[in-house]
């Protein structure tokens, strides 16, 4: 039996994006009369690839025989539905492709339960959601899982994906155990701040009531942009493959052609960057800050006697974490701290901050005295009876010193007035 090598490359240029695809030989299959056939796989290296790929864009390269080392396949298989995809199915992919069992796996796209029972593990069809049979499906009737923990937005298969493997993904991203507590504030974080709206856009739950109208439209979130990936109606693209390799992408055809399945691992890896971008930036930046303002907290009483005082040695983002420990160490209004003295970022002055009433208000549990609102340097000075002024907002939230005693002093004869 001979077997016919074709290889193909071509290159996507889309605003600073760039994408190649090579075609190279994957298994051989038979036909009734005999005749041996070559499977191709697409093999698909993406650089910094954002925006959807145009057809229009594409200009043919000559043909010439390309080796790729693509690394070393997975023996497991995921399978997810064929034609339309959508982001949680994407992300699914590539989170499971990111655990251990899953690492490398290739992907069959299909409706065919027959093809499905061949696959190692299934989301988003099938109709069944059984984490001991590696079924996680969310369209069937009588389907409502939440992730929990506060939580009450019906998962897609993101969600389902991300609850039952997530802790390990971003244990092993960050290099933690999986036990740590850090991985689990983590894996909530990301759930909130990421995974939700996945899952709330995907099983159509409006994010405002629906007797509110936006002013506007946002088409950017990570959902959409997918979508966008969708091959459009009038644009002509092979019927969709069920076979795809690791991470090689299989169409029916020996002519180079753009697929479904090729747009689908893009929208994946989108999804899977964004995700990532995201956990690196919590795990590394926001981790880090609560553990300042846990730290500042505890320690609030050396102070001052009350306990009302933040002090922080060096600038950080603390409001979502004070709302966020103050919550889970319940602690009662009368003890909550009501400033936060801190140096500003260039570190050459200090700054005393009133803490607002939540997060997102402008309004302060206690402005700055009436009397030092508006006023800097020296008149700031003199009306405070403290040496270094710098000034105060109009609003009182926010003053300014230009040393740390005079910030901490600041902030002590605000607690009187």
């Amino acid at each position: 039996m001979s077997l016919r090598f074709a290889s193909f490359s071509r290159t996507v240029l889309s605003n600073r994006s760039t994408a190649s695809y090579t075609y190279l030989p994957l298994s051989v299959s038979s036909t009734s009369g005999g005749k041996p056939q070559a499977r191709l796989a697409l093999v698909r290296r993406l650089s910094n690839l954002k925006a959807p790929m145009s057809l229009s864009s594409v200009d043919s390269q000559p043909l010439k025989r390309q080796k790729m080392d693509i690394g070393q396949s997975s023996t497991k298989t995921i399978g997810t539905h064929n034609g339309t995809f959508h982001c949680d199915e994407a992300l699914a992919v590539f989170l499971l492709r990111h655990t251990t069992t899953y690492h490398g796996a290739g992907l069959k796209r299909s409706r065919d339960p027959k093809i499905l029972d061949t696959c190692d593990i299934v989301v988003d069809v099938g109709g069944v959601y059984d984490e001991g049979l590696q079924r996680f499906d969310h369209h069937q009737r009588g389907f409502d899982e939440v992730f929990g923990h506060g939580f009450t937005t019906k998962l897609s298969s993101a969600g389902l994906v991300y609850k039952h493997f997530g802790r390990e993904i971003v244990a092993t991203r960050l290099g933690l155990s999986t036990d740590d507590s850090k991985v689990n504030t983590l894996w909530l974080k990301l759930y909130k701040e990421f995974i939700e709206a996945i899952d709330g856009i995907d099983n159509g739950i409006s994010q405002y009531p629906k007797d509110i109208q936006p002013r506007y439209r946002n088409r950017t979130d990570l959902s959409s942009r997918v979508s966008w990936l969708n091959p459009a109606w009038n644009e002509s693209v092979d019927s969709d493959s069920v076979d795809v390799g690791s991470p090689a992408l299989s169409v029916k055809r020996d002519l180079p052609t753009f697929s479904t399945q090729a747009r689908f691992e893009q929208a994946s890896q989108l999804t899977g960057e964004d995700f990532f971008g995201r956990l690196d930036y919590y795990g590394k930046a926001w981790l880090p800050a609560r553990d300042i303002v846990l730290k500042a907290l505890s320690e609030r009483w050396n102070v001052e006697p009350s306990g009302r005082i933040l002090f922080f040695t060096q600038f950080a983002p603390w409001k979502e974490h004070l709302f966020e420990l103050e919550a889970e160490q319940a602690i009662p209004p009368e003890s909550q701290p009501i400033y936060v003295v801190y140096p500003d970022e260039t570190g050459g002055n200090w700054r005393v901050q009133a803490v607002p009433i939540t997060p997102e208000s402008f309004e302060s549990r206690k402005p700055l005295p009436e009397t030092w609102r508006g006023l800097r340097d020296d008149e700031l000075s003199k009306a405070s009876g403290i040496n270094g002024g710098i000034f105060v907002h109009a609003s009182g939230f926010i003053g300014g010193n230009k040393t740390k005693e005079g910030a901490l002093a600041l902030a002590k004869g605000a607690l009187q007035l």
